[in-house]
């Protein structure tokens, strides 16, 4: 009796050891996968970040990749201006894939981010209220080629990283006052001379009736 539970023990020691192995394996794996996302998540590109750039003396608002960002002046979420095809062909939104997803603000960059789902479904980030947009004709990290442009509607500029609102470069061309119109002196007119009638002289002729031989008075003609 005593071995055959001596056996029974001895059984359940062994196969209880595996067991107990593969338990304590899938607990390290648990632990070292949440331990991998918490890194990951810590450690995650921001959606927006900060770079300065020398052009504005300042720091500007760019994307994951340091592409400069955008807004077009006086557009909000509430009243969007570039909609057609062809401005979202030349200034792509900054978007996300999904609505979930966790929006990141890198060091130096204020204001709120969020998402806003547009009429074709895309889903734009904007901060602080401002739609984020890229311009297709910056090639390179810190080129701003689309700062003052004018078209659809309105005035594309970088944003500032410190108050997440459009701004001007420090040091814009500016633009050459328009030269005065020359004044133009209307000559005076000249008076047209004064003409003084002549008053025709008039002649009288007079006329002398020969003295009559006769006695009767004499008679003056008029």
């Amino acid at each position: 009796m005593l071995n055959r539970e001596s056996q029974q023990t001895a059984r359940s020691r062994r196969y209880g050891r595996p067991l107990r192995w593969a338990l304590g394996a899938l607990t390290l794996a648990v632990v070292a996968m949440f331990a991998a996302m918490a890194l990951a998540s810590s450690s995650a590109a921001p959606t927006v970040g900060s770079t300065t750039n020398a052009k504005f003396e300042e720091k500007i608002v760019v994307d994951a990749h340091s592409r400069t960002l955008y807004a077009l002046s006086p557009e909000t979420t509430h009243h969007l201006l570039c909609k057609s095809s062809e401005c979202l062909k030349f200034w792509p939104p900054l978007t996300v894939r999904s609505s979930k997803t966790k929006l990141v603000a890198g060091s130096g960059v204020h204001g709120h981010l969020r998402i806003l789902r547009r009429s074709n479904g895309m889903l734009q980030v904007t901060l602080g209220g401002l739609p984020l947009y890229h311009f297709s004709g910056d090639s390179a990290k810190g080129a701003a080629n689309g700062e003052s442009i004018h078209s659809f509607g309105g005035t594309w500029h970088v944003v500032s990283a410190a108050t997440d609102a459009p701004l001007e470069p420090a040091m814009a061309e500016t633009t050459p006052n328009s030269p005065s119109t020359p004044t133009t002196s209307t000559p005076a007119s000249t008076p047209a001379p004064t003409t003084t009638p002549t008053t025709p002289t008039t002649t009288t002729t007079t006329t002398t009736t020969p003295t009559n031989t006769t006695t009767a008075p004499e008679k003056y003609g008029y």
